[in-house]
């Protein structure tokens, strides 16, 4: 196509084609800029946008929402500087000191039940009274048939010294005196058989009257009002222990007898705790009172037997406990929870938190484990805290901050008595 070149108003030249249009190339080149344009606005608004967000977000700790979502929230105790007790732990029963089935001396028909069941008696109290009137009239014979007894004697011996004072003027024989000195002697013998038998009733009597021989608890009664009781019964009226003082025995393992003999036999009382069996509720304080003379060959376990005062009436005769035996002190340990304790294959450790609120892992010895706590030979020191829940998602430079407080300084922080 043939074009020629023409003077615009403006005095620029322009190429026109011979048929009176401009080239296309010209037109096609204008969208382009605006797109152009257009773009560089946008990317220039966008930029504007994100200075002024970054310009109104507050500068300091943990006001960036950024940085408090990526925290992630624990659960801290503090470690602690303390005397921890070593324990040998053991099951076992509570023992009374005394248990006395009463039983009726005598027979006959029970009319008064003075006990109530689950009464707290003391010695001498008096329990069940049985009917008292057959061993009162068997008193009134064995008393009159003494007294019939005696006063034949009085007469055997007057008459005895009127046979000796007429011997001597040789009135009577010899042999009547002799007869009436056996006479004496005959009625001395039956007083004495008598005196025995009003003993007799007069126990009888007692008998019949049962009173508490040890202080304690009675239980349920066995027999009931107007019923008739014997001697020979095989079962009691009721059952009486002794439970202030009370015992427990428990077993421990042979291989304790090493810790548990060189105290005892220098004289020093080991402190034994009693303890419910999941070993949550502690029952009563106690100390050892003897240990077995052998070990059980079947088992190779002692069984130890533990003094309680049982002032609060805390432990019950039969009782299952868990008996703990103090047989030392680890002095100024550091102590932690257990449940802070981690292990892997090559050793145990712990999630410390440091001062920037991020954790580190430490490798820690740990000396001896008792319940929830545990005593660390080396590796932590008193007053660093560790990670006791949520350690799932930590790991070696983790930001933590303590669960239910704002400001993780460790003001968060389990606290735990000593």
């Amino acid at each position: 196509m043939d074009f020629e070149t023409n003077d615009s108003p403006d005095g620029r030249q322009v190429e026109i084609s011979k048929g009176g249009r401009r080239p296309q190339a010209g037109l096609r080149r204008r969208p382009r800029l605006w797109l152009w344009s257009l773009a560089a606005l946008f990317v220039w608004a966008s930029l504007f946008g994100l200075r002024s967000v970054f310009a109104q977000a507050p500068r300091g700790r943990g006001a960036a929402p950024g940085a408090a979502a990526r925290a992630v929230p624990v659960i801290g105790a503090a470690a602690r500087s303390v005397d921890f007790p070593v324990y040998l732990t053991g099951l076992g029963s509570v023992i009374p000191l005394k248990t006395v089935t009463i039983r009726t001396r005598v027979d006959g028909q029970i009319v008064n039940v003075a006990f109530r069941e689950g009464q707290s008696v003391r010695e001498g109290d008096l329990l069940v009274e049985i009917d008292p009137r057959p061993f009162e009239v068997l008193l009134h014979q064995a008393e009159g048939q003494m007294a019939k007894d005696q006063a034949g004697l009085a007469n055997a011996k007057v008459d005895l010294k009127r046979y000796e004072a007429l011997i001597k003027d040789d009135s009577i024989a010899r042999q009547q005196l002799d007869t009436q000195a056996v006479v004496v002697t005959q009625y001395e013998a039956a007083i004495k058989s008598d005196q025995a038998q009003v003993d007799s009733a007069k126990l009888s009597l007692t008998y019949s009257r049962i009173t508490a021989p040890i202080p304690g608890i009675v239980g349920l009664r066995l027999v009931d009002l107007g019923n008739i009781v014997h001697a020979s019964d095989a079962t009691g009226l009721l059952v009486i222990t002794q439970q202030q003082p009370i015992t427990a025995v428990f077993t421990l393992v042979a291989s304790s007898l090493s810790k548990i003999l060189p105290p005892l036999r220098a004289g020093t009382k080991l402190a034994v705790e009693a303890w419910d069996t999941d070993l949550t509720h502690k029952l009563a304080d106690g100390s050892v009172l003897a240990l077995d003379n052998q070990i059980d060959p079947g088992t190779f376990t002692i069984r130890i037997k533990a003094l309680f005062l049982n002032t609060d009436f805390a432990l019950f005769a039969n009782q299952p406990i868990s008996a703990k035996l103090l047989v030392d002190t680890l002095r100024h340990a550091v102590v932690i929870p257990t449940a802070a304790l981690q292990r892997s294959p090559q050793s145990t450790y712990v999630f410390v938190v440091k001062p920037d609120q991020t954790v580190e892992i430490r490798n820690v010895d740990v000396q001896l484990t008792q319940g929830d706590d545990s005593a660390i030979r080396q590796g932590l020191s008193p007053g660093e805290i560790v990670v006791v829940d949520g350690v799932d998602k930590l790991q070696a430079g983790t930001r933590v901050t303590m669960a239910g407080e704002d400001n993780p300084t460790g003001s968060g922080t389990r606290k735990r008595s000593s």
